[in-house]
């Protein structure tokens, strides 16, 4: 008997060591303003890709991240890559760099590759130099084979030349940049140690801050333990006031966005990160959903999300990949409710809802109108749906607002028909059906159209009503009496005595369709006939009109149906 081994073995792998941080101040805390952003599509997204943009496709996102309001964007690699330096060099030739926006490059530490980089920046009025190395112990160990001097000194190193150049071009604002590249594997206290070294070069100042940029390259623990991090070194860096912390959030354990926020709440100013959250292997931290967390909490994102649909399509024209129906505030389906509990709960909390309230509605943590979404994409049907949704998808289209007893009755057909076709049920299917099932019945539409022609109204000493009418079909004119309380009754005891049938009201509701004097009503009835339940639809400028018609097309209803039973049994 032979054995399969399997390869896949939790043991191989250790957990993530804690950080010792017992009187840690961020789960305390909450996030009141949004950070300072830095988009870096243009550099770590576009190197994710596989194919990279052309310099016309680069120059067409970074107009689309400056129309989205980002003021830092780190526009590429111009040392490593030949389409990098010549868009760099086409930003600033061309004069496409907005003055109140901070273009960064990236740039390794070795000195050939930051002199190339400054020649890519020649005659920018500012800029950001971004410069890293890795830090952790298992790059140190296995790649670079040095030790913490060994690596602090190409830092160091790579700081002065920085240093060195920029002094040379001092028509240019320079701003400087550091990361140690895989923060989350480098033991904390030597972070902190190599990052003073380098801000010993660059002397930073409250009014010329230092980026220190704590990346993490990997994720590679929950999120909470990123934050514990992030506070640690706050607590520990030398000249914390002239520092700006900045976090770079990967997403490899999927918390990239949950580790950015809580690195916020831990003393993180600035946040870099994608639109999307295109990156390497599972990306980069999703800047839109970010923002749209804080928008959704009554923050100011201080970026223009309004056009966020044509924003989504053209990033992922631009990276060739699809944004997934389910992405957060952007996917096709993530506003839409397909089952019958949360239809009904969004239904009732949009007719209480009032503009300029307080945004408050079941399972819709945002108005999707104010990312250009309509109401009619927040409720689709399909055989899961209920009555809720189904009654939704009617107000939107016919602007009626049919009584629960008529949801119930008409979801069933819904349903059925759903069922029957397999798959989802559109609005214009819904309102088609709703016509065939429930209206076909009004009017000249009617398959056995008794039409009321004309009727008089007459009130007794005894507080009963009479009604006298006249009722037309296929041209035959009949005129019927009756009395009751109220006209409706008077009309359902003269239809009784003309029919010789058995009827009785069971369920009335009407509703006015609009407001104003041109208002129309809508009534709705369901009688018994003969024992069976049927419902008549109809409306008219005058409620009692809508009423009689409502009850005579009720009528209309049973009549059709014993005329479909009969054509089916000399079928049979």
């Amino acid at each position: 008997m032979s054995t399969i081994t399997s390869h896949f073995n939790h043991k191989k792998y250790q957990a993530f060591k804690p950080v010792n941080l017992p009187q840690r101040q961020w789960p305390n805390k909450v996030l009141e303003q949004a950070p300072k952003w830095c988009s870096v599509d243009l550099r770590d997204g576009n190197q994710a890709l596989i194919e990279p943009m052309s310099v016309g496709q680069k120059m067409t996102m970074f107009k689309l991240l400056l129309s989205v309001g980002f003021k830092e964007i780190e526009v590429g690699f111009p040392s490593a890559s030949q389409a990098d330096y010549d868009f760099v060099r086409e930003l600033i030739n061309g004069g496409h760099i907005p003055d109140d926006v901070t273009i960064a490059i990236l740039t390794p530490a070795r000195e050939s590759f930051i002199q190339r980089s400054f020649q890519a920046l020649k005659g920018v009025k500012k800029a950001l130099v971004h410069l890293y190395n890795s830090t952790s112990k298992v790059q140190r160990e296995q790649v670079f084979r040095q030790d913490k001097a060994g690596i602090t000194k190409i830092a160091v190193d790579a700081a002065k030349v920085i240093k060195q150049c920029a002094d040379g071009n001092p028509e240019t604002q320079w701003r400087f940049q550091y990361s140690p590249e895989s923060f989350t594997g480098t033991e904390l206290d030597y972070a902190v140690e190599i990052c003073n070294a380098v801000n010993d070069i660059w002397q930073p100042s409250v009014e010329n801050p230092v980026i220190l940029n704590l990346p993490s390259t990997v994720e590679m623990s929950m999120p909470n333990v990123y934050a514990d991090q992030i506070e640690w070194f706050s607590q520990h860096i030398a000249h914390r006031e002239a520092v700006i912390i900045s976090v770079h959030a990967h997403n490899d354990r999927g918390c990239a966005i949950a580790a950015a926020e809580m690195a916020c709440l831990a003393g993180a100013q600035r946040v870099e990160g994608t639109l999307l959250g295109n990156g390497e292997r599972t990306g980069n931290m999703d800047i839109i959903t970010m923002a749209m967390n804080l928008y959704s909490q009554g923050i100011d994102p201080q970026l223009d999300l309004s056009n966020i649909q044509k924003i989504s399509r053209q990033i992922s024209e631009l990276i060739q990949m699809p944004v997934h129906p389910r992405h957060p505030y952007i996917g096709e389906l993530v506003f839409t409710a397909f089952s019958g509990s949360h239809q009904d709960a969004i239904n009732k909390c949009m007719k209480v809802y009032e503009e300029g309230d307080k945004w408050e509605v079941a399972y819709l943590p945002i108005d999707p109108t104010d990312l250009g979404r309509s109401y009619q994409e927040v409720i689709r049907i399909n055989s899961q749906s209920g009555k809720g949704g189904v009654a939704y998808i009617l107000e939107q289209a016919l602007s009626i607002q049919i009584p629960r007893w008529l949801q119930v009755e008409f979801s069933q057909h819904v349903q059925s028909y759903a069922e029957k076709i397999g798959h989802e049920v559109s609005a214009d299917e819904i309102v088609i059906l709703f016509k065939d099932k429930c209206m076909n019945h009004m009017g000249d539409n009617s398959i056995n159209g008794w039409q009321l022609m004309s009727y008089e109204i007459n009130q007794q000493i005894d507080h009963q009503e009479k009604i006298s009418a006249k009722i037309i079909n296929a041209g035959q004119i009949s005129q019927l009496a009756g009395q009751g309380v109220g006209a409706l009754d008077a009309f359902v005891q003269a239809l009784s005595d003309y029919f010789e049938l058995q009827i009785n009201i069971v369920e009335y509701n009407e509703h006015a369709m609009q407001s104003g004097s041109d208002a129309r009503a809508m009534s709705f009835i369901r009688l018994e006939v003969e024992g069976v339940s049927y419902t008549g639809i109809a409306e008219n400028n005058d409620v009692i009109s809508a009423s009689l018609n409502a009850l005579l097309n009720g009528v209309n209803h049973y009549f059709s149906e014993l005329k479909l039973n009969t054509v089916e049994q000399k079928a049979g």
